[in-house]
């Protein structure tokens, strides 16, 4: 069987471990039961050479968990691998992995969910116990826009559909910047301000990705994380900067960066790469970046974690 597994951009400026947003790159896993017990990894693509290819792979800590958690014992496995998201940069990576993972165990187990898909519910909570947060892991397994929350011992998430008007564009570095790093800047208290000044943000952000895109770029600002990060990643904040300030582009930090993300968008019609005005702002960002950077528009993933059809 297979499994596809969307990188995704959490906070999107105001939405601190809350907002996220899937998008049109995945990574794919094959599974296969194996009856001699053994595991067998195989990486290709983003982290070969890097990942363990063992029980420490992240991919199989999950479906350990998935299984243990049913009760049941992990099978032998052959698992591979194909991995398009980027490491360390801010895309969900392990998000992708671990909910690649839990979707697989999942399958294995027989469990499913309402429309005979996957058992979403079932998947987003061992996941999101498993990552620690829900940001990143509400997106990959529910896709397009999504608000995440902790409600008592369970996660809580919606998933709503984006503005074709929007088009994502990301701005990929060549360097890394783990996400302990990242969340190791952050203050334990903020300003009592910040954080009001982010609660009105992040709720003008859910109107301005659903249906009022001339708002984001006033929804996209941010008091409660991106500055202090700066330490971290001082290049992607300058070119945040410059993207905000001279190109008027709503830009902000995918998830825990380093990659920035700039939400794109029309006047009218469906954003498409190659429409006259996403392409006039995909040149100034690559202006704005110069080398270093690899600037990718994607589209919004609308269907989260699934299994590829023999034809897709």
């Amino acid at each position: 069987m297979s499994v596809l597994a969307p990188a995704t951009s959490a906070n999107l400026g105001p939405g601190f471990d809350a907002l996220g947003l899937a998008l049109g790159l995945h990574n794919e896993f094959e599974v296969s039961p194996r009856s001699d017990g053994e595991l067998r990894v195989r990486v290709e693509g983003e982290g070969a050479g890097e990942v363990p290819l063992d029980q420490r792979h992240l991919v199989v800590r999950a479906m350990r968990e998935t299984f243990e958690r049913a009760g049941e014992k992990l099978p032998g496995l052959d698992l591979t691998c194909v991995n398009r998201v980027p490491h360390a940069r801010g895309l969900g990576s392990s998000s992708s992995a671990i909910v690649g993972g839990v979707a697989a165990a999942s399958a294995l187990l027989g469990r499913t969910g309402p429309d005979g898909g996957p058992d979403r519910d079932g998947i987003y909570q061992i996941a999101a116990d498993i990552e620690g947060h829900p940001d990143n892991v509400a997106p990959c397994v529910y896709g397009g826009y999504t608000v995440a929350y902790r409600d008592g011992d369970r996660w809580g998430a919606v998933s709503l559909t984006p503005d074709t008007r929007i088009l994502p564009v990301l701005c990929v570095p060549d360097w890394r910047l783990s996400t302990e790093r990242a969340r190791g800047l952050l203050p334990e208290e903020v300003p009592h301000g910040d954080a009001a000044f982010n609660a009105g943000r992040a709720a003008l952000m859910t109107a301005a990705v659903c249906g009022h895109p001339e708002t984001l770029y006033a929804a996209t600002r941010d008091r409660l994380h991106e500055s202090y990060r700066a330490p971290a990643m001082p290049r992607t904040l300058d070119l945040i900067r410059d993207l905000r300030q001279h190109e008027k582009l709503p830009a902000v930090v995918s998830g825990a960066g380093p990659t920035v993300l700039v939400l794109c968008s029309v006047s009218g019609g469906r954003a498409a790469a190659d429409s006259p005005e996403i392409t006039a702002q995909v040149d100034s960002i690559r202006r704005r970046a110069g080398k270093n950077w690899g600037i990718r528009p994607l589209l919004v993933e609308s269907a989260g974690v699934r299994s590829p059809s023999p034809h897709s």
